[in-house]
């Protein structure tokens, strides 16, 4: 059984870091965005995240992988697949075909809203969400909704990235009393 205490060994989490790239003022001035689509593009790196978020939840019962538009697809689905699980996007308004369920919720710049078909999540069953980068947590706060709305259970959140500066674990542990939350890299501001 794996301990899941113990943090992902330095040196690789050194790698990826290497592969994330710092785009200046976007989608706005004075904010350091965070881009993998490096780690994407490089296999190697790319395998690695993937074997250490599943690390993370082997032995655990998970029965849903919610993952958050866009870049949350990109984890949540291959995530799914290696946790045997099945995968649900959340999407935002207008992209899903059939009946939906929406929350809007706040941004740090305004509202938005998500949605997820209606007949996603059966009652009970354990979930798993994930996205590429916790910032404020609103987002993960409102796919936690969509869930409950639903009947299931959240088990835990993963993110690839943390931006522990703008204290979104706090806001999503505080949202989701009882769910774990767990986030392969940290950043401090300006990092």
């Amino acid at each position: 059984m794996f301990n899941h205490d113990e943090l992902p060994g330095q040196h690789a989490v050194r790698y990826l870091r290497s592969k994330l790239r710092n785009v200046p003022d976007f989608p706005q001035p004075g904010i350091l965005f965070k881009d993998i689509t490096p780690l994407l593009a490089d296999p190697r790196a790319f395998h690695i995240t993937l074997d250490l978020l599943a690390e993370r939840f082997i032995g655990e019962h998970v029965d849903t992988v919610v993952g958050i538009e866009a870049r949350g697809f990109i984890f949540g689905g291959a995530l799914a697949a290696r946790l045997n699980a099945s995968f649900v996007p959340v999407r935002k308004p207008g992209k899903l075909p059939a009946k939906v369920d929406r929350v809007a919720y706040k941004l740090e710049y305004g509202e938005a809203v998500l949605e997820m078909h209606t007949d996603s999540i059966p009652r009970g069953a354990r979930v798993l969400i994930v996205d590429d980068v916790l910032a404020t947590g609103g987002t993960a706060c409102a796919a936690a909704d969509l869930v409950r709305l639903q009947g299931g259970e959240i088990s835990a959140f993963a993110f690839v990235v943390e931006l522990d500066f703008l204290g979104g674990k706090e806001q999503v542990e505080c949202h989701a009393k009882g769910s774990r939350v767990y986030s392969l890299m940290h950043f401090a501001a300006g990092e």
